[in-house]
């Protein structure tokens, strides 16, 4: 049985997920933050990255939300 991941993650919503992904974790790596900031930015810049990669976003499945044309 194989469960299938439904794409509701847009082109234009894809793109900005990887630019606000890669920014955050350029700016937790080389940006001028200390302390766990460095640690915790990165990290948390991987979240739209790994989404836009996937095309998929659970937080838009828990609001009914969709980017991706029907």
């Amino acid at each position: 049985m194989s469960m299938a991941i439904k794409c509701n993650v847009g082109t234009a919503d894809r793109i900005v997920r990887v630019i606000i992904g890669v920014s955050l974790v350029l700016f937790g790596v080389f940006g001028p933050v200390s302390g766990a900031w460095r640690a915790i930015l990165p990290i948390v810049g991987l979240i739209p990255i790994i989404t836009a990669i996937i095309g998929y976003c659970p937080a838009y499945q828990i609001f009914g939300l969709s980017g991706a044309k029907r």
